[in-house]
């Protein structure tokens, strides 16, 4: 059953993302807005709710509907920083994956067309921010009220990151060179006024011929329902993810950290290589660096400001996620930076430190009595 659940939410999430991506499209070209805003931070966003979700849970379900938040909050850090550290390592791989298909298949090369700008101040951001977050684990017991004003500067980090990106040059954007939206391909209705479209001249083939240039509704319907699957898709993984841990013995811990994360952060990875195969690569590695900004800003509030959130022997293996995720970062960005391009090879460096902490992580696991 567990096995049918999980192929199930996988071809749900598949579904969800393929629907926001032509969706979230179409809504930056309606308002107009750059490929930073659209991919960075609405497309991020709204695709880093089912990981997000888990810290909520575990974090303020105890304090609003009372109980032990012992073991909940710990699953909670857990899942805080398991996000920003598969999005820097397994996520960045499997997009360096999908970019080298796609070029040995010969659609593609392997030098990605990104606005180093718009990915260098993604990373900038998230580098400040989580070492802030990080940094608060360390204050010393005699100054812990200090953590209010942390957790404060990370929320006006983040309002003046996304206000960064809507103040951008928008991108010039042909209807034309977009995919037509989903939601109007519903046979006979695509030309109907239920689905309310403009019509306007396809610019790549004859004069006579005319895109459907759906209205700003139409286009939200669509995003709104592919969230809709991607949330439920990601939350059915879950579950049936966190089943069979139970059922092997798993450490909870390694759960929120390496389990959860995979199945929660699926949507960005899908949408990722969703992008890179139509040769949109700003809005694919957009969608992974502002989630990880996402990550980095507003779910470490949660844990600062309603757990522990201390550096100790039992928190140790997870802080050390983060490690990861700055060494990957600087080794992937760096040379962006340095070398003023994006490779898809360089993108695969984030696989050898995915692995060898996961190695460290399952080594040093908890033993925990299987489920029966």
């Amino acid at each position: 059953m567990d096995l049918v659940l999980l192929v199930g939410s996988l071809a749900l999430i598949l579904v969800g993302a393929e629907l926001f991506t032509n969706g979230i499209e179409w809504f930056g070209h309606k308002l107009n807005l750059a490929e930073g805003a659209v991919g960075s931070v609405l497309a991020a966003v709204a695709t880093a709710m089912p990981e997000t979700l888990i810290p909520v849970i575990a974090i303020v379900g105890p304090i609003v509907l009372g109980g032990d938040p012992g073991n909940s909050a710990e699953v909670g850090v857990g899942a805080i920083l398991g996000a920003p550290f598969m999005l820097s390592t397994l996520a960045m791989f499997v997009t360096g994956v999908g970019v080298i298909i796609l070029a040995r298949r010969g659609r593609r090369g392997t030098d990605m067309r990104v606005s180093v700008g718009v990915l260098g101040r993604d990373v900038l951001f998230f580098m400040v921010a989580y070492a802030v977050a990080i940094g608060a684990a360390f204050l010393p017991a005699s100054v812990h009220w200090l953590k209010w004003p942390v957790a404060a500067a990370l929320l006006v980090c983040y309002a003046v990151y996304v206000r960064a990106h809507f103040t951008d040059e928008p991108a010039e954007t042909d209807p034309a060179d977009l995919n037509r939206l989903h939601l109007s391909r519903l046979g006979e209705l695509g030309r109907s006024p239920e689905l309310d479209v403009e019509l306007l001249p396809d610019a790549r083939s004859d004069a006579d011929a005319e895109v459907p240039v759906p209205r700003l509704r139409v286009i939200l319907t669509q995003v709104m329902i592919a969230l809709a699957a991607i949330i439920a898709g990601a939350q059915i993984f879950v579950g049936a993810v966190e089943h069979l841990s139970q059922t092997v013995g798993l450490d909870p811990r390694i759960l929120a950290l390496v389990i959860a994360p995979i199945a929660t952060e699926l949507p960005e990875k899908f949408n990722s290589l969703l992008w890179v195969g139509s040769g949109k690569d700003t809005l694919a590695m957009g969608n992974i660096t502002g989630a990880m900004v996402f990550q980095s800003c507003i779910p470490t509030v949660l844990g600062i400001a309603f757990t522990e959130w201390t550096f100790g022997a039992a928190s140790a293996l997870s802080f050390a996620s983060a490690g990861a995720a700055f060494l990957a970062t600087a080794l992937i960005f760096g040379m962006m930076q340095r070398a003023g391009r994006l490779s898809a090879w360089t993108l695969l460096l984030g696989g050898p430190i995915y692995v060898i902490y996961i190695f460290a992580a399952l080594s040093l696991q908890v033993p925990v009595a299987p489920a029966h």
